[in-house]
C-alpha cells in the first residue's frame, strides 16, 4: 500500500487569534496531499483531468487532536483508503515533525464525474486509472 508525505511549513496567514492552525486549513492541506500522492503514483492530476474525468468532493471528515502553530513544519501522510468503480477515499495523518505528534486525522471522498459533473464508472471509462488505483491499495 502506497502511503506518501507531503512536507508543509505553517504559515502566518494560516492561524488564527491564538496563534494555532484555523480549522479551516485542513481540507487545503488534505488537497495538497492527495494531488502529491497521485503525482508520485505516477498519473498527475492534471493528466486525468486532461481525459475528462473530475474527482469532486462528496464527503469531509476530520479530527483535530492536537494544536499546529505557526512555523511548525508538518508531514501529511497519505494513503488510499478505498476504491470502487465511482468513489474514492483517502485517508489523512497531520504530524508535526519536530516531535512526531499526530495533530490531525482525516478523510476524504470523492465520486469520478465527466466534465458536467455526471457520475462515471470509472473502470468502464478509463480501466488503466482503476487499476493504478486500485493496485496502491493493496
Amino acid at each position: 500500500m502506497l502511503i506518501t508525505e507531503t512536507n508543509l511549513i505553517v504559515r502566518y496567514a494560516e492561524t488564527d487569534q491564538m496563534g494555532i492552525v484555523h480549522h479551516s486549513n485542513y481540507p487545503i492541506w488534505f488537497e495538497a496531499a492527495r494531488t502529491d500522492y497521485i503525482k508520485k503514483m505516477g498519473l498527475p492530476y492534471s493528466k486525468i483531468e486532461e481525459r475528462g474525468f473530475l474527482l469532486p468532493l462528496i464527503e469531509l471528515n476530520c479530527k483535530y487532536k492536537s494544536a499546529a502553530k505557526y512555523e511548525d513544519e508538518i508531514v501529511v501522510k497519505t494513503q488510499l483508503k478505498k476504491i470502487t468503480y465511482t468513489r474514492v477515499t483517502f485517508y489523512y495523518e497531520v504530524i508535526r515533525k519536530r516531535d512526531g505528534e499526530l495533530l490531525t486525522t482525516g478523510e476524504t471522498m470523492h465520486v469520478w464525474t465527466d466534465k458536467n459533473l455526471k457520475p462515471v464508472n470509472i473502470k468502464k471509462h478509463a480501466l488503466d486509472i482503476y487499476e493504478l488505483l486500485s493496485k496502491n491499495n493493496q
